[in-house]
């Protein structure tokens, strides 16, 4: 299944999108993709449910706002130079064990939102990353394996980054992601069963069409279901948590000369099997 959200930020309702790629509104059998959804076993009543009403759920207008497929998340969690390629370009050694950072939650925002640069800031960096969903809630899971079950499915998540306030004001990494709309999800996630192996996809990100990051899951230290497992060790991670799994080469900070974004600025995302993603960047 492929579920998705709509409508005026703050209001929005929920929905899936079914084969032939149109937006359906389930708002009259469920009330949203938040963690009550997903902690009371939601998915597998929604897809229990979809076959007797699917025909009648009405076609949603192309005009209406895509939000982000799932509700406010009580965590989102980040790792940083997850990809060996990356972690070379930034002249970093690859960590031993996970590198974690929180982002906070007010910066999930929809796919095709404006991204807005913040004042006081003007290194505002770009980053594809595969996003992962927990689906039930995990605390001292007991291997990795286990750690699969608890994934309720995958988007495409933009870490943004304002590499000034992240390395210059007291190395706060926090800080310098956790501005507004720095955290654009979707257009849609995928749930774990329509996407098996999410250590087989490739991404790109492109900046006014031009191409400045391009990977694959493939070369990611740590995958999904490690970090899940290995996170729950430190937290427990609650139903309706996002974790943001690092990104591929191609930032803007490590370029010669380094590149950010500016006003105007139109960028693209593209993770296999995830869909696409387009943001304009303004003033915040």
């Amino acid at each position: 299944m492929k579920l998705i959200r709509f409508g005026p930020s703050g209001h929005e309702r929920p929905g899936i999108l079914d084969d032939q790629n149109r937006r359906r509104d389930c708002s009259g059998g469920f009330a949203d993709w938040d963690r009550a959804f997903f902690h009371n076993d939601g998915l597998r009543q929604l897809a229990d449910w979809l076959p007797a009403h699917l025909a009648d759920l009405p076609v949603l207008p192309d005009n209406i706002r895509h939000g982000p497929p799932i509700a406010r998340p009580g965590k989102v969690i980040c790792i940083g130079l997850n990809y060996r390629d990356h972690a070379a370009e930034s002249n970093l050694p690859m960590p031993a064990e996970p590198l974690i950072f929180l982002k906070a939650p007010n910066t999930v925002v929809g796919p095709y939102d404006d991204l807005l640069l913040p004042r006081g800031g003007d290194k505002v960096d770009w980053e594809v990353e595969l996003g992962v969903v927990i689906g039930t809630e995990a605390r001292y899971l007991p291997s990795v394996d286990a750690a699969r079950n608890h994934i309720a499915g995958y988007c495409i998540s933009h870490d943004v980054s304002e590499r000034g306030f992240q390395f210059e004001r007291g190395g706060q990494w926090t800080k310098g992601k956790s501005c507004d709309s720095f955290n654009p999800i979707g257009p849609w996630l995928s749930t774990a069963a329509d996407l098996p192996d999410p250590m087989k996809l490739t991404m790109s990100l492109d900046v006014n069409g031009q191409r400045k990051q391009t990977g694959a899951t493939s070369t990611m230290a740590f995958g999904p279901a490690f970090l899940v497992h290995y996170l729950s060790r430190f937290m427990t991670l609650e139903s309706g948590d996002l974790i943001t799994t690092g990104t591929p080469p191609g930032v803007g900070f490590a370029r010669k000369p380094p590149e950010f974004l500016v006003e105007g600025d139109v960028v693209e995302l593209r993770i296999e099997g995830l869909g696409t993603q387009r943001q304009t960047c303004r003033q915040g």
